[in-house]
């Protein structure tokens, strides 16, 4: 296996902390939701890396099979849970795909969803929603 990237980032103080990366360009504060304003929490940055990485997965496939489109767009929703046994994540992407048939948009989710590292990662370990529209 091939590697590409390592990303290092060090995490403080837990979700009461900060974390910073390697080379300083993420330096964040956390806290819990609604405690404090600007500041993040692992859930918001699961979700920001998991939209981003999906999209490209999707524009990935897109371009593999020629399939053009007028601009795609993901928002994912990470949910912490609490359990009686201790705490999980589910997700929900929603993902939008412009200027194609709706059958098209489901194609490209699905493959997108095969061939994402994050969705590759958490498979069958987290439960995972989705959707896609178009406009």
């Amino acid at each position: 296996m091939k590697e590409l990237f390592t990303a290092t980032v060090t995490a403080t103080g837990g979700r009461e902390g900060r974390i910073r990366s390697e080379d300083g360009v993420l330096d964040l504060a956390l806290a819990m939701p609604g405690v404090k304003q600007d500041t993040t929490n692992p859930e918001q940055l699961f979700a920001a890396g998991y939209a981003a990485c999906f999209d490209s997965a999707l524009n990935l496939v897109a371009a593999q099979e020629k399939i053009k489109h007028g601009g795609s767009e993901v928002t994912a929703h990470v949910t912490l849970h609490q359990n009686t046994d201790g705490y999980s994540l589910s997700v929900k992407l929603d993902v939008l795909v412009r200027d194609v048939e709706l059958e098209v948009a489901q194609k490209l989710v699905t493959a997108a969803h095969n061939v994402c590292p994050y969705s590759r990662a958490i498979k069958d370990n987290i439960n995972v929603d989705v959707g896609s529209r178009i406009s």
